[in-house]
């Protein structure tokens, strides 16, 4: 049961930052992109029972299990995802969503449209990058 997206509607740089048609425009496509993930989780939870047999070759139980271990991984960067989808929509409930968290500043809404789930700017984005890298580096 997917929520459709309201009329064709994209966001405009013309139009107040995060107005009421923003916000259900958002809120229609991180709930959309939630559905969309649990029905995929669904389907490999299903795919995994019917998987679940004993392979009497060593080579295909092998292939078996590599694949088992991928989905799984796969699953939980899912759910992981899932997670940051349900802090957007609660940012979106108690106003904070678009803002960067760094700064304050709007997230640019062709970068909300990219991602929606994004959290800081991309400056802010790439100054984090920045001294990640710098880090990883030492």
């Amino acid at each position: 049961m997917s929520v459709e997206l309201a009329d064709d509607y994209r966001p405009s740089e013309s139009e107040p930052f995060m107005n009421e048609r923003q916000r259900r425009y958002f809120r229609d496509k991180l709930q959309n992109w939630r559905e969309e993930l649990l029905r995929e989780s669904r389907e490999t939870l299903e795919h995994l029972q019917d998987e679940n047999q004993n392979h009497p070759d060593l080579v295909d139980r092998a292939s078996s299990e590599t694949d088992r271990a991928i989905e799984l991984r796969a699953r939980d960067r899912q759910r992981k995802l899932i997670a940051k989808i349900d802090a957007a929509l609660a940012r979106i409930e108690d106003g904070t969503y678009g803002y960067c968290e760094e700064t304050g500043e709007p997230i640019s809404l062709r970068r909300l449209d990219a991602r929606p789930i994004a959290t800081l700017s991309i400056e802010a984005q790439e100054r984090h990058e920045r001294r990640e890298k710098v880090y990883r580096d030492d």
